[in-house]
């Protein structure tokens, strides 16, 4: 049985991490901080989910960067504005196989939902921009930034959408691109298939259902990495079917 399809955001269904670097960098500008994030920087700093939570983060390991007292709050707020203007201006777009698969579930009645630490404005940009102004209403739950204290790889975002979504958690599978993510879905007991982004393609995937470089086009076929799928070209409704059997 394959009950929900349980989508992240970020690295999954759109690269948008350098997005979220430039939008961090040019807030750093635009406020005076001397600060910049460069992408080994950032790759590290992935390693702390949620935007708020990394700026704290970075503040206390590099102090003396440090210009004194920063209204994180504030500043993360206007880099979500800068962010949802980066989109808005066509700078996203969903990596393969991504909208295929919405498509192909919609038309199996398999319910689609999204769990993902980014904050539910910057969740309602990409999908205006990439899927459509009224995007987000074929979501049949959308569990994003606060709504849990505890954050990726603690399971509570997927503990907060399954329990939206009244189903039990053998009979979903979530979508990853991250170390953290795939431990968050496999701590709330959730399948999970996991296609690398930019800035996880070194993490460790041991326990995924499947990882898959991408989710497929019929004319590009993913590039099979481990697990369940060798020899297949896309993720499907009905491989995804036979994976979890």
């Amino acid at each position: 049985m394959l009950a929900a399809l349980i989508f992240d955001v970020d690295g999954t269904l759109s690269e948008t991490e350098e997005l979220h670097r430039n939008a961090f960098n040019e807030t750093f500008a635009a406020a005076g901080l001397p600060w910049r994030w460069n992408r080994s920087l950032y790759g590290e700093l992935l390693a702390v989910a949620g935007g708020k939570e990394r700026l704290s983060h970075f503040l206390a390991a590099h102090a003396p960067l440090n210009p004194g007292k920063v209204d994180i709050a504030a500043l993360h707020a206007a880099k979500t504005q800068r962010y949802a203007a980066m989109v808005a201006d066509g700078q996203a777009s969903l990596r393969p196989g991504v909208a295929r698969l919405l498509r192909d579930a919609t038309e199996a009645g398999v319910p689609v939902a999204i769990a993902t630490t980014t904050s539910l404005e910057n969740v309602e940009a990409l999908l205006e921009a990439t899927l459509g102004g009224d995007a987000a209403t074929a979501f049949a739950a959308i569990g994003a930034g606060d709504v849990v204290p505890a954050k990726k790889p603690a399971p509570d975002i997927y503990a907060y959408v399954l329990h939206r979504l009244g189903l039990r958690a053998e009979d979903c599978v979530a979508l990853e691109d991250s170390h953290n993510g795939l431990a968050a879905a496999r701590a709330a007991g959730i399948a999970t298939v996991v296609t690398p982004s930019l800035y996880t393609r070194q993490d460790d995937f041991g326990g995924a259902l499947a990882v898959t470089s991408d989710l497929g086009e019929a004319e590009a076929p993913y590039h099979h990495l481990a697990g369940k799928g060798d020899g297949e070209p896309m993720v499907t409704i009905d491989a995804l079917r036979r994976w979890l059997a």
